[in-house]
């Protein structure tokens, strides 16, 4: 927009001739003209800031959403891992009370047989 601005300011600052006129062009009706373009060029930038400003907003609830989305899903990851130990250490008792039994049996069976 800065860019603009600068080229109408220097047109507009070149030499005129007596009248106000600029190439034939009453300097009012150049000036009106230039107000109603900053007018458009102004009206299109709120537009743009309103349309960025929703964009935000729907961007800020995607991301509320996949953050509540993340806790759900690592409370019931921290559910299953504790899940996993408790069966992990029953089935080593398991194990365990099986390893014993063997022994026993084991130790039976040769003394049985001598």
């Amino acid at each position: 927009m800065a860019p603009t601005i600068a080229t109408t300011l220097s047109f507009c600052a070149q030499s005129k001739p007596a009248g106000g006129e600029i190439s034939g062009v009453p300097e009012s009706e150049m000036l009106r003209k230039r107000n109603e373009e900053l007018e458009d060029e102004l009206k299109k930038s709120v537009e743009r800031e309103e349309k960025m400003k929703e964009e935000l907003e729907k961007t800020r609830r995607r991301v509320k959403v996949a953050e509540e989305a993340e806790e759900r899903l690592c409370f019931q990851l921290g559910e299953l891992e504790a899940e996993a130990v408790d069966e992990a250490r029953a089935y080593r008792a398991r194990v365990v009370n099986l390893m014993e039994q063997l022994s026993a049996v084991q130790k039976l069976l040769l003394s049985a047989s001598k």
